[in-house]
């Protein structure tokens, strides 16, 4: 953990957030070793955060001790120079349970992932957010999709609560979205609320969310290409347009295809990327399942297909 607030340093970031895969080795038993491998790779390629143990590390197949140990193994391989942020889930307590946990091997925030399976009303959402973030004193980014989506008026609650920072959007209503910021900043108008565009393949939609004024994005594709990945973030970021299309339509909308082929995708498909890399960090553990030999070689070939185009705009 570092002194400096996270908010603060999410706030000026220059670089895509990374989310690693968690690496198991041959037996499907933690690889920490190869799980520091990965997350000083992604440092070193230039991520902005390190977003440990969240959906594409694979959160919900890791018990407590594997979790902790992860969370430790990040913390040490950053050593300060980028934030890491734990994920942390399932009901309350549980999730209570994550997050001290989280606490407890050093981390600098958490992303809190949706209650597990419940469809909760609004004032329930606001009770276990609320929960979580008085539990321990890491700074907090919930997480909207699937069972946990909230109206304008909750996040304008969310964000009076001490410790949560901010909100990621995983469920893509723009319209929602634009209705949200509006609220927070005519409610809060002195409240320096984050926002995030955590929808799968993020890059496939960082202009609509840039067009209102969401900025922060989860890179699934920094993991295995971070030359691609950043390539586009320095273009997205600079207004160039003719890069920033270029590799949509050449590598980012063919990705997304690909990744829709296949149930579990969003996370097998990036490991998959890692693997093919040159990083061994192992399969998916059940219920998700490896993709089909065709889709991993189409995948290598959307690889080399990306960097062709790095080499065009060169």
């Amino acid at each position: 953990m570092t002194s400096a607030p996270l908010a603060a340093r999410l706030t000026r970031v220059e670089g895509p957030l990374f989310f690693p895969v968690t690496a198991y080795g041959p037996d499907g038993s933690l690889d920490l070793d190869a799980f520091r491998a990965h997350v000083r790779t992604g440092i070193d390629s230039g991520a902005a955060a390190v977003f440990a143990c969240c959906g594409t590390g694979e959160f919900h197949a890791l018990t407590p001790e594997e979790f902790r140990d992860c969370i430790a193994a990040a913390v040490e391989e950053t050593a300060g120079e980028v934030p890491v942020v734990a994920g942390a889930g399932y009901g309350t307590a549980l999730a209570v349970q994550y997050a001290r946990l989280a606490e407890d091997a050093g981390a600098d925030g958490l992303l809190a992932m949706p209650p597990y399976l419940v469809v909760a009303d609004q004032t329930g959402l606001l009770r276990h957010y609320t929960a979580l973030a008085a539990a321990t004193s890491l700074d907090v980014i919930v997480y909207q999709r699937d069972n946990a989506v909230f109206t304008p008026e909750t996040v304008v609650e969310l964000a009076q609560v001490e410790g949560i920072i901010g909100l990621k959007d995983g469920y893509g209503d723009l319209g929602l979205m634009q209705r949200i910021v509006s609220a927070v900043r005519r409610e809060l108008p002195e409240r320096d609320f984050l926002y995030f565009n955590g929808l799968p393949t993020a890059e496939l939609t960082g202009l609509a969310y840039r067009g209102i004024g969401i900025t922060l994005y989860s890179s699934a594709v920094f993991a295995f290409a971070p030359d691609i990945a950043l390539a586009y973030y320095r273009a997205l970021t600079t207004g160039d347009d003719k890069t920033v299309n270029r590799l949509l339509d050449g590598f980012f909308v063919p990705l997304v295809e690909l990744r829709d082929t296949g149930r579990g995708y969003a996370v097998s498909l990036v490991k998959a990327g890692v693997r093919l890399e040159g990083l061994d960090v192992g399969e998916v553990r059940p219920p998700l399942s490896e993709p089909l030999a065709v889709h991993i070689k189409a995948l290598a070939g959307l690889i080399e297909r990306g960097r062709a185009l790095l080499e065009e705009g060169a």
